[in-house]
Formats: C-alpha cells, structure tokens, sequence
C-alpha cells in the first residue's frame, strides 16, 4: 500500500470530515487509520499539509495521502461471548446485541465487547475494517444498554454497501421505547440537529449549531397510559431513525419532554416512577434491508427482553388502549 494516493473530492464528497471521507475511498485504509495519518501530517489538502481530521471539504479539494509500507492492526482478543444471532451467511450477520454490552473496545471497556466477540466467532480475518481496527465488522452502534438487532458485515464491501444504505436511508430501522408522559397524536417526526453538549462531554444535546449533525427521528404511538401519584403516566412509541446519532432517540425524545423510562443520562431519575428499572427502555426490534450481495429482502423482528416487558406488565392495568399501530405491533413485542 506504500506510495502517495491522489483523489479529487466529488460533489458527494462535499460537507464530509476528512478522516470520513478518506477512509470511506477504495484503496485507503480505514477511518481510524487515515484519522492518524492527517494527524502525522501525511495528508495534503490542496498541497497543503492538513492536521485536522475534522476538516470540512469542498467539492473539488484535492487530496494527497502519503501511503506507509504498512498500516500496523492492533491485535483484539478474540473471547467466547455467547452471539444471538438472527441471520447469517457468507457477507453479513443480524444479531441480537443484549443489554449491558459494549459495541466495541473503548475507554474503560479495553474488552469484553461485541468487537471481541465477532473476532471469536469469524475470526479476524473475516469481518469488515472500513470502521477502524478496533471495530471489525461494526456496521452501526447500540448504546451499551440498548438491546436488539443490529448487523454486521464479514468484509468491507458488504459492510461499505450496508452504511450506504444507511445513508442512503434505506436501511429500516425501527426502535421500540416508552416514554414519560402524554403524547396526544398519534405520529410525528422529530427534525433536530444534535451535537455533543459543551457542559457535559459525555451528554449530547439538540443544537443549531451550524457544526450540529442533522438527526431525524420519526415516531408512531403504539399505547398510552394514565397518570399515577407518582407518575404523569407513560406512552409507548414506535420510532423510525433516519439517521444513526449517538443517543438520537434518547436525545430527540428528552427534547420534545418525554423522555425515555429508566435512561441514566437523559431522564428524571426517579426510580419509582421508572419502575426500577436501572437502563433506558430502549429496544431495536425490527430491521429490514435488501441483501447488497444477492438481492434477497432481509427482515427480522425480536421481542423485548424481560426487563423491558416486567416494566409494561406493572403498568398494564392503566393503559387507555392501543392505537391501531399499536394492535398490530405490540403482540409481536410479546415471546
């Protein structure tokens, strides 16, 4: 791979970070690869040397990455975490990620991770590397204690062609929360740019800062709940992303004043009114996508873990029925 690469940036290109873009190319290496070569001053950006990853391009930048013999790949553990997985063949895997695991290694989680566990279960020479070293076949995140499915792809044109279809929006990707509070109609759309919170740098926060990525969330409302002494009562909402922000629907659902049940960073801290409950109500419960290899329409559906559904038992009794979204759905939620 030594040498110099030379590329034009297209008008696709345009508005990207210059880590993204570079690792995003054929013949480059990965994102977190090309991150620390711009930071080595080994990239030139119109015959200039570049030492921000975040810099923002424009159509017709030309671009100049001087190549190393060999990019090092750190080693990471392969470890027998058990994978639930939903579909799998020679391209990709759907699976089912539980609560309380780590997508992959990151500070205070050097293992012990979904990273960890691909490794085991394809070994690392088959699985995706467009996400960096550290992320082998990571197509797109959980938070740790968000549940459900998410993929992940065995080599990097697979996983390349699945976060095109992310961007592309064409991924379906559809989330199950309860929220607190009443949400009177019955769908919405939440149109929010979110960024990281200048207070907080663990926190993200909706924002019109012009540096703010856009982030859409659609909703639908599956049932609703009655106020209690000590609750101003519950909606259950089905939500639709159209874009993948870190903590987009816990961020989004706090901003409109509903936050998610039980969510450490984002809710009220209230125990009693999150019946106990210790992580956000949050679950990805259906994807649906056509296979990038063989065409096939791919769509899985998975029901809540039992936390989740001990915590619609308790409030059951106060429900004031399900929408006609709800009728369909949330049998399915149900083992």
């Amino acid at each position: 791979m030594a040498g110099t690469f030379r590329h034009r940036v297209s008008a696709q290109g345009a508005g990207q970070r210059l880590d993204a873009y570079l690792g995003s190319l054929d013949n480059t290496p990965s994102r977190s690869a090309c991150a620390k070569l711009v930071e080595q001053g080994a990239v030139l950006v119109n015959g200039e040397v570049e030492t921000s990853k975040k810099r923002v391009l424009e159509e017709g930048d030309g671009l100049e990455l001087l190549l190393p013999d060999e990019v090092p790949a750190p080693t990471l553990k392969p470890e027998p975490i058990p994978l639930d997985i939903r579909y799998e063949d020679d391209y990709l895997i759907v699976l089912s990620k539980q609560a309380g695991l780590v997508c992959h290694p990151a500070a205070g989680h050097a293992s012990g991770t979904l990273a960890n566990a691909l490794v085991y279960h394809c070994g690392p020479e088959h699985l995706g590397r467009l996400q960096g070293d550290d992320r082998p076949g990571i197509v797109h995140r959980l938070d740790r204690d968000t549940s459900g499915l998410m993929l992940a792809a065995k080599d990097d044109a697979t996983q390349r062609a699945l976060q095109d279809l992310i961007r592309l929006r064409t991924l379906d990707r559809r989330y199950i929360t309860l929220v607190h509070g009443y949400i009177a109609p019955d769908s919405g759309i939440i149109d929010a740019g979110i960024a990281r919170s200048t207070r907080d740098r663990v926190r993200m926060t909706v924002s019109d800062d012009p540096l703010a990525r856009q982030a859409i969330t659609t909703f639908t409302t599956l049932e609703r709940f009655e106020a209690g002494p000590r609750d101003d009562g519950y909606t259950l909402l089905e939500c639709h992303l159209y874009t993948g922000r870190t903590h987009q629907i816990r961020v989004h659902m706090r901003h409109i004043g509903h936050p998610c049940v039980g969510d450490p960073l984002y809710g009220r801290g209230n125990e009693r009114a999150d019946h106990g409950l210790t992580r956000q109500f949050l679950h990805s419960w259906r994807v649906r996508f056509t296979h990038p290899v063989t065409g096939e329409e791919i769509e899985r559906r998975d029901t809540l873990p039992y936390d989740l559904l001990e915590v619609l038992e308790e409030i059951a009794p106060t429900s004031m029925g399900r929408t006609e979204a709800g009728d369909t759905i949330v049998p399915q939620l149900w083992y």
